[in-house]
């Protein structure tokens, strides 16, 4: 099937949206939270054959299908890096009394020239402890390798890629050491290599990349709920 063929409801990537729901039925979050960057807040290009919508917004799609009283929060904002999503969004996300958090964070800093990531791992604990000690789930997320399509400055490719493999392991590491979840491609995923899941910025995912990132969260969720 050819690219330009494609389409939210053809496209074996996405999940119609009655199927995440079915993944997410018998679901206990009510309010759910999202802190972090660019990608919590879903930056995108519009894909024509692909509703508008975040990958959060999908999530959020099908907890409402399960709970009809389901709310949600999200404060993500671009350019952040992990200290500032601490200073600025932890607190009011803290307050709204999620029972699901989100935590998106250190995208902005692996761009930096002084990328530190000891230091994004200790933001990350701070943000992840504070929603589990509320007795919320939490969950962080794996960023794509834009470099395995072909994406980022050719000079650069293998230290961006380098990056992004120390930052999913780092916000691998902490779910797991909090009892959260982590929601990530599977390794060697063919749309990974995929340059037209991209938005024209060839960094943030368009509306296709994120109806297949929207699908990977959704089901890394429900795994999460069939372990407990």
């Amino acid at each position: 099937m050819s690219e330009t063929m494609l389409s939210e409801w053809t496209d074996p990537a996405a999940l119609p949206a009655a199927d995440a729901a079915a993944l997410l039925a018998g679901a206990p979050w009510a309010r759910m939270a999202t802190i972090g960057d660019s990608v919590a807040q879903g930056i995108r290009d519009p894909v024509p054959g692909y509703r508008d919508l975040s990958w959060t917004n999908r999530v959020e799609e099908a907890l409402l299908a399960a709970t009809p009283t389901f709310t949600s929060l999200n404060l993500g904002r671009r350019d952040l890096i992990a200290a500032q999503v601490t200073a600025e969004q932890l607190e009011p996300a803290l307050e709204f009394g999620p029972d699901l958090a989100f935590v998106v964070a250190g995208g902005r800093d692996m761009l930096s020239p002084d990328f530190d990531g000891e230091e994004v791992r200790r933001e990350l604990t701070t943000m992840v402890s504070a929603f589990r000690a509320t007795g919320a789930d939490v969950v962080t997320i794996g960023l794509l390798d834009i470099t395995v399509a072909g994406l980022g400055p050719p000079g650069f490719r293998e230290v961006i890629s380098s990056r992004i493999q120390r930052l999913n392991t780092v916000a691998a590491e902490v779910a797991a050491e909090h009892g959260g979840c982590h929601a990530a491609v599977p390794s060697g995923h063919p749309l990974t290599a995929d340059p037209g899941i991209y938005s024209a910025d060839r960094l943030h995912l368009n509306a296709r990349g994120h109806a297949f990132a929207g699908a990977t969260t959704i089901r890394a969720l429900a795994r999460h709920l069939a372990s407990e």
